[in-house]
């Protein structure tokens, strides 16, 4: 059974930063993507960033140049780093691990943004 466990979120005034943390226990991994997906209200769901095993990294455009993904994968966790932080990413951050035949989900957690 794999479990996403987030920690990180929290209120920040625009231009703040926070980091947001996610530890995958469970089953042994192998090659695999780690990362961050947003939902705001009333939108869908949508990309953030990943990085794979490998270190191969994805960002949304919107937050290129403001965030910086990490990993460490001796401890399965992934970092989220949120610099120059604007209203606009006020959501609920998900952590995601997708593997070669699953995909798994955190249970969320809150970045409030207040302008």
């Amino acid at each position: 059974q794999v479990q996403l466990v987030e920690s990180g979120g929290g209120l920040v005034q625009a231009g703040g930063s926070l980091r947001l943390s996610c530890a995958a226990s469970g089953s042994p991994f192998g090659f695999n993507r780690m990362g961050w997906y947003r939902q705001a209200p009333g939108k869908q769901r949508e990309l953030v960033a990943t990085i794979s095993t490998y270190g191969t990294i994805i960002y949304a455009d919107s937050v290129k140049g403001r965030f910086t993904i990490s990993r460490d994968n001796a401890k399965n966790t992934v970092y989220l780093q949120m610099n120059s932080l604007k209203p606009e990413d006020t959501a609920v951050y998900f952590c995601n691990l997708a593997d070669q035949s699953k995909t798994y989900w955190g249970q969320g957690t809150q970045v409030t943004v207040s302008s």
